[in-house]
């Protein structure tokens, strides 16, 4: 996708046990208040989730995006059992680590090109 192309899709399966959330071009507020309510709805039926965030496209937050999204982990220490990135450059990869301390999941970082390897990890036991 071309720079300035914004979109988002969430998607669940596992019965929503596990999110997959796609983002292209800058997250913002508006983005965030779509996906948590999703996130919530699995919390609810299963205590925790799994979360797959592929970065592939993604370009950072807006402001409101950046508030909402530490809002987020803050709200949803404990919420989050297993977490996958999946990316292609340095600072995603960089992403991975710097998230460890604001949540209890475990988190691994994918390459764009392992994917599936990602889905599969967090399908594991589901």
């Amino acid at each position: 996708m071309s720079v300035g192309t914004h979109e988002v899709k969430v998607k669940t399966w596992a019965d929503g046990k596990v999110v997959e959330l796609n983002v292209h071009g800058k997250l913002t507020e508006k983005d965030c208040e779509e996906f948590i309510p999703v996130i919530d709805a699995g919390v609810e039926l299963h205590g925790q989730v799994r979360l797959l965030f592929n970065c592939e496209g993604f370009e950072g937050w807006t402001m409101g995006g950046m508030l909402e999204d530490i809002k987020f982990g803050l709200h949803h220490y404990n919420a989050i059992f297993r977490l996958a990135i999946v990316g292609d450059k340095k600072w995603e990869k960089a992403m991975a680590t710097a998230v460890r301390p604001f949540t209890k999941a475990d988190v691994n970082y994918y390459d764009i090109t392992e994917l599936e390897l990602a889905r599969a990890w967090l399908r594991e036991g589901t």
